[in-house]
């Protein structure tokens, strides 16, 4: 895969770049800004799948409620604990402990998530970053194969880029 670079100065720019490239079936796109821009993040989001951090935050909330209720309930009857003269095993006061373990594990299954999903840390800088996309800059880079590097090239200087680099 080859990478190309279209560097923008406007939003609008920018904007209509990322459209003709979707329109021309290019979908793997890097967009740099140095600033948030409603209408940019729209359009990558359009395409964007949906990610799989709610998965995991499922599966270590749904464990978190196994584990309270378990840890409650097999102490309970390990050591027969009768309090107030209920069951050993009385759901009601599990629960806070169940909730508790719920939004611990919910939450450290999330924050494992986004490192794994996100690659991070990230080590090696992005090929295709510019100090400038912090500055006034906007910029597109659009993986695509060795074959479309010119077609991809044209897209970009057309929508109106200053630069366009491989």
């Amino acid at each position: 895969m080859a990478n190309v670079l279209g560097i923008f100065a406007h939003v609008d720019t920018t904007l209509d770049a990322i459209r003709k490239l979707r329109d021309k079936g290019f979908s793997d796109l890097t967009v740099y800004t140095p600033v948030p821009v409603e209408e940019i993040e729209a359009e990558v989001e359009r395409v964007r799948p949906l990610s799989n951090v709610r998965l995991f935050t499922l599966i270590g909330a749904l464990s978190g409620t196994s584990l309270g209720f378990f840890l409650t309930i097999w102490t309970s009857l390990r050591w027969s604990l009768v309090t107030g003269g209920k069951d050993p095993v009385s759901y009601p006061p599990f629960v806070v402990i169940a909730f508790e373990l719920t939004i611990l594990l919910g939450g450290l299954a999330t924050a494992l998530a986004i490192l794994i999903l996100g690659r991070l840390p990230k080590l090696t800088p992005s090929p295709t970053y510019d100090p400038r996309f912090t500055v006034d800059r906007f910029g597109v880079a659009v993986a695509c194969p060795p074959e479309t590097v010119d077609q991809v090239r044209s897209v970009l200087t057309v929508a109106g880029a200053e630069e366009v680099r491989r």
